[in-house]
C-alpha cells in the first residue's frame, strides 16, 4: 500500500468516517465510511467509493442511481482519523431520497422535520422505492 493510505488512522474495524461535501457549494452531502480499499478505489477511479456497513461491499456512489460524485479534492483530518471528500455530485442528487443531501432533516421545536424537497422521485431513479 502507498504511504499516502497507511497515513490514516483506521478504527478498530478498518474503518474511517468520511464527510462528503458539494464542492461548488460546500454544503454537506452525507457521512459515509471507507476502508482502505475504497479509499484507494476512490482516487483511483476519481469517483467516490464507500465501504457499504449495510451491504458489507465496497459501493461505488452512482452504481445504481448514476449519482456519481467526482472527486474534486481529497482531505484527511489534524488527526488523521477522518476523511473529507469534496466533490461534484452528479445530477445534484446525492441521497438515496432523492434529495441533494442526506441531512435534509432540521430539528424545530424538539421534532425532526423535512427540510429539503424531493429533486427526483426514487421510484424513478431506482425504478422501486429503494
Amino acid at each position: 500500500m502507498s504511504e499516502w493510505l497507511e497515513a490514516v488512522q483506521w478504527n478498530g474495524e478498518g474503518l474511517a468516517p468520511v464527510v462528503t461535501q458539494d464542492a461548488a457549494s460546500g454544503r454537506v452531502l452525507t457521512l459515509a465510511w471507507m476502508n482502505r480499499t475504497a479509499l484507494a478505489e476512490t482516487v483511483r477511479r476519481g469517483e467516490a467509493v464507500y465501504w457499504s456497513r449495510a451491504r458489507q461491499r465496497l459501493w461505488h456512489k452512482g452504481e445504481e442511481s448514476g449519482h456519481v460524485q467526482r472527486i474534486v479534492e481529497l482531505r484527511l483530518d489534524c488527526d488523521g482519523d477522518a476523511i473529507l471528500l469534496r466533490v461534484e455530485p452528479a445530477g445534484g442528487i446525492a441521497c438515496h431520497t432523492g434529495r441533494e443531501s442526506c441531512f435534509f432533516q432540521k430539528l424545530d421545536h424538539g421534532a425532526w422535520v423535512t427540510a429539503d424537497p424531493v429533486i427526483k422521485d426514487p421510484a424513478l431513479i431506482y425504478g422501486r422505492t429503494p
